[in-house]
Order: C-alpha cells, then sequence, then structure tokens
C-alpha cells in the first residue's frame, strides 16, 4: 500500500502503542520509544517491520510509542495506521 497522508492510531494507555506514520520517499523510517525496549524491543521492532511488509508498504517514516503493547495490538495498530494513510479500507484475507 502507498502511504498517501499523514495518519495515526493507538493510545499512549498502558498495554497499547501510539502510531504515526507519513510518507517517505526513501524506504521505511522506523522510529521506537517504548518503556520496554530493554526486554522488548528487538520483537517490537520485529512485528512492526513484518506487519508493513505485509501489507505491502516500501515507503514510510513511522513513529511509534510502545506502552508495553502485546503482538496482536502491534500489528492491529500497524494495520490501522496504513489503511489510513494509504485512504483505504482494510480487507481480511
Amino acid at each position: 500500500m502507498e502511504i498517501k497522508v499523514k495518519a495515526v492510531a493507538g493510545t499512549l494507555e498502558s498495554s497499547d502503542m501510539y502510531v504515526i506514520i507519513e510518507p517517505n520517499a526513501t524506504g521505511i523510517e522506523l522510529e521506537i520509544e517504548s518503556v520496554v525496549m530493554g526486554q522488548y524491543g528487538d520483537d517490537v521492532r520485529r512485528v512492526i517491520l513484518e506487519s508493513l511488509e505485509e501489507l505491502g508498504v516500501t515507503s514510510a517514516k513511522v513513529l511509534v510509542n510502545d506502552k508495553g503493547a502485546i503482538e496482536p495490538v502491534i500489528k492491529s495498530r500497524i494495520q490501522t495506521v496504513v489503511t489510513r494513510a494509504a485512504q483505504q479500507k482494510f480487507t481480511w484475507k
């Protein structure tokens, strides 16, 4: 999916994740701030990048503020923010 506009998803509540995505001309730029970066930072990064890849996003600037979100929440927030930014409706496969 092509990222057309800036979009946001999520909250700053505990166990959630706030994500901002915007168009970028030079691939994926990912910036993560997380309360669990020391323990789970690599996993959070992996799930975000895998989710972007599954959705076909090849260029975007992604800013994440993670408050301890689990994998299904991370995937959900990425799907939501990408579909909003691509100005499309998400359909399950």
